[in-house]
């Protein structure tokens, strides 16, 4: 029987450079070639492409004229999508915490001092979240 691949992630959103900006600093990731911003003119590329280091899986982003972020804890609009990211301590957990807010994350909840697993939600710019949390 054959399988799919998973390849990518794709994220919509309605400034897709600002958010892959988010993400590629935030993961470490790079682009793809042909997807770096210009060094002058208009930026108008409506799919971007980020590559991960050792293989990992990329992460697309796609322009869309509208998009309802999530209003996840409230269930009035849910949560459809999120990457669950792991860290080895709590130290680095609140390290990658302060630089998910420094590139313009909201911190959505706050489980750091969960003794089983330390946990941070943080919206990226569009209102994806992202799990943070420590590994078992």
């Amino acid at each position: 029987m054959v399988t799919p691949v998973i390849r990518q992630v794709v994220l919509d959103g309605t400034d897709v450079r600002r958010l892959a900006e988010f993400h590629r600093q935030l993961f470490g990731y790079e682009y793809r070639p042909g997807d770096e911003p210009p060094a002058d003119g208009p930026d108008d590329l409506e799919w971007l492409v980020l590559r991960g280091p050792g293989g990992a899986v990329q992460l697309a982003f796609q322009q869309v004229d509208e998009l309802t972020p999530t209003t996840w804890p409230d269930d009035a609009v849910p949560m459809q999508l999120h990457l669950d990211c792991s860290v080895p301590d709590v130290e680095a957990l609140q390290a990658v915490l302060h630089r998910a807010l420094e590139l313009g994350g909201t911190l959505r909840l706050d489980r750091s001092e969960d003794p089983d697993e330390p946990l941070y939600v943080v919206a990226d710019p569009a209102g994806h979240p992202l799990c943070l949390f420590v590994a078992a």
